[in-house]
């Protein structure tokens, strides 16, 4: 029977003959079949996921040198353009779309012969923190069903849950990588902004949008980024700056400096099982010989006020290209003139959600209101750079809460959408400083649902980022061990 545990020792096996391509692409379409109430996926690409896995068995038993990621499964989410595949962005408004090319960051997966298996379930224009946003319905968290999977990549992070592929790639505007990978008990990295090309990522917000990665460990999650980050000619965003050996240099023992935001662990809206639990991580930390000192920050409650004039600002000019004339939706309704056909499009073709931070941005780009919101927020957003640069010039990361609760129930907040909003206190901080972010499922609540940690490092430094996640994932399994 095919058992995963990591890309290397699924490498292993395949070059020992114990295990094919062809199985492995066999065991994951079975468990995404007996599993499709999940609704994690919104495409899959069976017979085209069966001849690529035939084909690179064929090529690899013939002695020819075999790609970084040969034969290894992957999903990507409904927001990255995959060439002659669909793609909606789980929206209306782009129903019955096919990509016309492919994202940079899926060309070098395929370069280096991943077999993409299918397309997963998000929110809307990856816009919402629970996957209940989506045209195609909720998706479903696979530890307790009654409970959302997190947001806005809830399929891709439940896909890697449940494993239903190897790896998964999603998109982090505000936290819609770490989050749900909090919520599923997964690894989830958000790069540093520009370390991956946007080039084939449908906008959100350009200036916080980038592509990350789901895992099982922080191994596979290092491997992965080391192919699909780098310059690309087609991003002006993307950074030029070489791409680090991640996975080689991971088990790599240093000791760090640890700074957390006293104000993120005594915040109100935050678990106590969770506080109680980063406490007794920061003391493992202390005791394994690591520096973990307190920090005053003064602006938590201006986070997210700013990430979202900033970001709905963003979304209210990046969307404003659907309008149903060159492609997606387009109304059946009779129009007297241009105006009235956009709006029957849009109202139409677009949900709930996005209509909100559509409107939201509007309105705050609006004259009158322009200096009064965005630019005041822009000011705060500079004001949060200059603290990080300042909290890095003492400490190599920042430790914070990932999430302020656990997988909530779905419905729970729907109603609210304040709460939903403020519900991303702790990871819309990386987004606004353009820093990379991992959340890291270390914990388990007592109603039995994962939680982690979220570490934060300075701008590029994901190679260090990288070696302190696989040493407290490290740190984490001993102390537990020896609570047992």
């Amino acid at each position: 029977m095919f058992e995963y545990t990591s890309i290397k020792q699924y490498h292993l096996a395949l070059v020992q003959g114990k295990t094919s391509c062809t199985e492995s692409i066999r065991h994951y379409l079975s468990k995404i079949e007996k599993t499709k109430h999940l609704n994690a996926f919104v495409h899959v690409f069976t017979d085209e996921a069966l001849q690529k896995a035939a084909s690179l068995d064929e090529k690899r038993r013939s002695g020819n040198p075999i790609g970084k990621l040969h034969g290894v499964v992957i999903a990507i989410k409904d927001v990255i353009c995959y060439k002659d595949h669909p793609l909606s962005a789980a929206s209306g408004i782009l129903k019955n779309f096919t990509s016309i090319y492919s994202a940079t960051a899926v060309e070098k997966l395929l370069q280096e012969e991943a077999i993409i298996i299918g397309a997963c379930n998000c929110d809307e224009f990856a816009m919402g923190s629970t996957n209940e946003n989506s045209v195609y319905g909720n998706v479903l968290n696979a530890i307790d069903e009654t409970r959302v999977p997190g947001g806005s990549s809830g399929g891709s992070a439940v896909a890697v849950q449940a494993g239903l592929c190897m790896v998964s790639l999603g998109s982090d505007t505000g936290g819609s990588v770490r989050q749900p990978a909090d919520f599923c008990g997964i690894v989830g990295l958000k790069p540093t902004y520009g370390r991956i090309s946007r080039y084939g990522l449908i906008a959100y917000a350009s200036s916080f949008d980038q592509i990350g990665i789901f895992a099982n460990n922080v191994e596979d999650a290092s491997k992965v980024l080391e192919i699909i980050a780098g310059a690309d000619e087609h991003d002006s965003t993307v950074s030029q700056k070489p791409v680090e050996k991640y996975s080689e240099g991971l088990k790599e023992k240093k000791k760090f400096r640890f700074g957390y935001f006293k104000e993120t662990l005594e915040h109100p809206s935050l678990d106590k099982q969770i506080a109680d639990e980063i406490n007794n991580l920061i003391d493992n930390l202390k005791n394994d010989g690591h520096e973990v000192k307190a920090l005053s920050f003064e602006y938590l409650d201006y986070i997210v006020p700013a990430y979202y004039v900033l970001t709905t600002a963003e979304a209210s000019s990046n969307l404003s290209r659907y309008d149903g004339v060159r492609y997606g939706y387009r109304s059946s309704k009779p129009s007297n003139d241009l105006t009235e056909f956009y709006k029957h499009n849009r109202s139409e073709g677009f949900g709930k959600e996005v209509k909100r931070r559509i409107m939201l941005g509007t309105f705050v780009l609006s004259t009158g209101y322009y200096d009064a919101y965005f630019t005041k927020a822009q000011k705060v957003r500079r004001k949060l750079v200059d603290k990080t640069l300042l909290v890095f010039s003492d400490f190599d990361f920042i430790l914070m809460p990932t999430s302020p609760s656990v997988a909530f129930k779905i419905g729970e907040k729907t109603d609210d959408p304040i709460a939903m909003y403020l519900a991303d206190i702790y990871t819309v901080f990386a987004n606004l400083t353009g820093i990379p972010g991992i959340s890291l499922p270390l914990f388990k609540h007592s109603n039995g649902m994962p939680f982690g940690v979220q570490l934060m490092a300075k701008q590029f430094n994901e190679l260090s980022l990288l070696q302190a996640s696989e040493q407290l994932m490290q740190l984490s399994k001993k102390f537990l061990s020896e609570k047992k």
